[in-house]
């Protein structure tokens, strides 16, 4: 990324789109991104990752057929957060979408309200709005939101060390704080979008506009969404420990803080659920995320495990 080839070049918006064995759903990604109506300048970079089922042959035909695109393609599968680390390397924008190969952004006018929001408002550093939940092959969303109504009109970096709650494909940061990442970012895998929110929140906080403008598929082939809800939990929490170590260990405090405050959370909200096997499983990564006795009661934690029994 460099802001002397970004004024040469003129763009304004990178847009990265990230595959994977995406073939029945890239090309409408693809389109969705080219179909904006907006008088800024943008480009698309599609990072490949290998893939077997078509999706490489596919991005290879649009690739060709408009110069706003320039893909990267990986030799192997790396599977890693290598594919959008290069992207992001590569891109020339102020601003970045980032936009994986089973989403699609719904509005055509989302580059324009996204980056006309950034540049009015100097002090944040990413801009989000909403996106409709999709599951398995469905062309067409359900009425279903991602992103709770809870979620306030800014998120400060210390709220989302407890949880990331915006979808990848319904966002928009700044692209100066994401510069040399730094090789701790390669090991998140496979949550890519959430410390890309962390580093930008670090500067500025992140406004969040409830309308949608994309579709987000749950569906049995995706890195985290086809995973089961224990699964899951298993991951983030790896991510908590991860991010304990990364970025120089300046976040340790900030990941047992926030990792004790998501598990907690999490373990209410399955008791509420009649779930007190995975309650006890997510009280369980709330003690060893560290932060019990600090930014959770022992009391309140207490609380939930006799709950739980």
């Amino acid at each position: 990324m460099n802001e002397d080839r970004a004024r040469t070049e003129g763009v304004d918006v990178s847009v990265l789109l990230i595959t994977y064995n995406h073939a029945r759903f890239v090309r409408s990604a693809v389109e969705s991104v080219l179909n904006q109506k907006t008088s800024r300048k943008f480009e698309l970079i599609i990072s490949e990752d290998a893939s077997t089922d078509g999706t490489r042959e596919i991005v290879q035909d649009v690739a060709a057929g408009d110069p706003r695109i320039r893909a990267i393609y990986s030799p192997r599968n790396l599977r890693s957060n290598e594919t959008v680390k290069r992207a992001i390397d590569a891109s020339w924008g102020r601003y970045v979408c980032i936009l994986d190969g089973d989403d699609r952004w719904l509005a055509n006018d989302k580059i324009d309200r996204q980056a006309e929001l950034l540049d009015h408002n100097p002090d944040v550093a990413g801009c989000f709005h909403n996106a409709l939940i999709a599951y398995g092959d469905a062309r067409e969303p359900t009425y279903q939101r991602w992103t709770l109504p809870t979620v306030g009109p800014r998120v400060s970096f210390s709220e989302l060390w407890e949880g990331n709650p915006f979808a990848t494909c319904a966002g928009m940061l700044r692209a100066s704080p994401l510069r040399n990442i730094g090789s701790w970012y390669v090991g998140c895998f496979p949550i890519t979008d959430w410390p890309l929110y962390l580093l930008c929140a670090q500067v500025g906080d992140l406004m969040f506009v409830d309308d949608t403008v994309g579709l987000y598929r749950l569906h049995g082939g995706g890195e985290m969404s086809g995973k089961a809800e224990l699964e899951r939990l298993r991951f983030i929490a790896r991510f908590y420990q991860h991010m304990m170590n990364a970025n120089s260990g300046r976040w340790s405090s900030c990941a047992q803080r926030g990792g004790s405050l998501y598990f907690a959370g999490k373990a209410s909200q399955f008791l509420s659920q009649s779930k007190p096997t995975e309650a006890r499983t997510a009280l369980a990564l709330a003690l060893r995320a560290g932060g019990v006795g600090i930014s959770v009661r022992w009391r309140d934690w207490l609380g939930l495990l006799r709950r739980s029994f």
